[in-house]
């Protein structure tokens, strides 16, 4: 077993002794997707979503929040712990790579948060009958890139804070709009024009996620946006990286 497996499957034992943030990722998107499709006049097409059904102009929305729970909250603080704790400045001493352990912690939170967004998409399409996308290798890209582009920001705090609270915080600058462009805080039809310009090309991509969805096409310009995130992000965080 070479360096980067046998650091994944050690890691994979930590992440679920402490399984919270495992079964919020998995989870708390599906049983937002119930709440929403409970609430009278969701399940019916509506002018102010387009002329879709508020609970399938949602779920991108729902992708978004198991991504940014992951991505951009549980890597960087279980990172920055190993830093406050001493573990990172231990491992120092190896011939460890700092990239092994950044890319396992990567390979995991991806994982759950894949698992994540397939039981919504299967529980949405069998419970509420939400399709399933009419362009699925357009939304494989764009869920690939939004996936990679959205932890390569959490990686970037997770490489530079010294403790939990200051990965945190550092992650909230990327958490918040996330969230908010991504139509988490409010449903992105009910935004003015310019901010739904912007959350076009801001990670992990609910715009060409919605466009793959629905028919309409993804832009290429929108792809290049959350390739650049990704690629950028990856090559800053493991540039930036600090053992202690």
């Amino acid at each position: 077993m070479n360096t980067f497996a046998k650091i994944t499957t050690t890691e994979t034992k930590l992440f679920l002794r402490s399984p919270f943030m495992a079964v919020a990722g998995l989870l708390l998107p599906s049983i937002l997707l119930l709440a929403i499709g409970a609430i009278p006049g969701m399940t019916e097409p509506s002018a102010a979503a387009g002329g879709y059904r508020f609970i399938d102009a949602w779920v991108p929305s729902l992708i978004v929040i198991s991504l940014a729970m992951l991505a951009l909250q549980s890597i960087p603080a279980a990172v920055a712990t190993y830093r406050e704790q001493g573990v990172l400045r231990r491992l120092a001493t190896t011939p460890v790579h700092p990239g092994n352990l950044l890319g396992a912690q990567l390979l995991i939170h991806v994982v759950i948060s894949l698992a994540g967004i397939a039981l919504v998409l299967g529980l949405g399409n069998a419970v509420y009958d939400v399709p399933l996308p009419k362009h699925p290798l357009s939304f494989a890209l764009t869920l690939v890139l939004g996936v990679v582009s959205t932890f390569a920001l959490g990686l970037i705090a997770a490489a530079v804070a010294r403790t939990s609270k200051a990965a945190t915080g550092v992650a909230m600058v990327a958490f918040l709009p996330i969230m908010f462009f991504g139509g988490v805080y409010l449903p992105r039809a009910f935004l003015p024009e310019v901010l739904r310009r912007i959350g076009d090309y801001v990670p992990p991509g609910s715009q060409p996620l919605q466009d793959a969805w629905v028919g309409t096409g993804v832009q290429p310009l929108q792809l290049a946006a959350l390739a650049a995130f990704a690629v950028l992000g990856t090559v800053l965080a493991a540039k930036l990286f600090r053992w202690e």
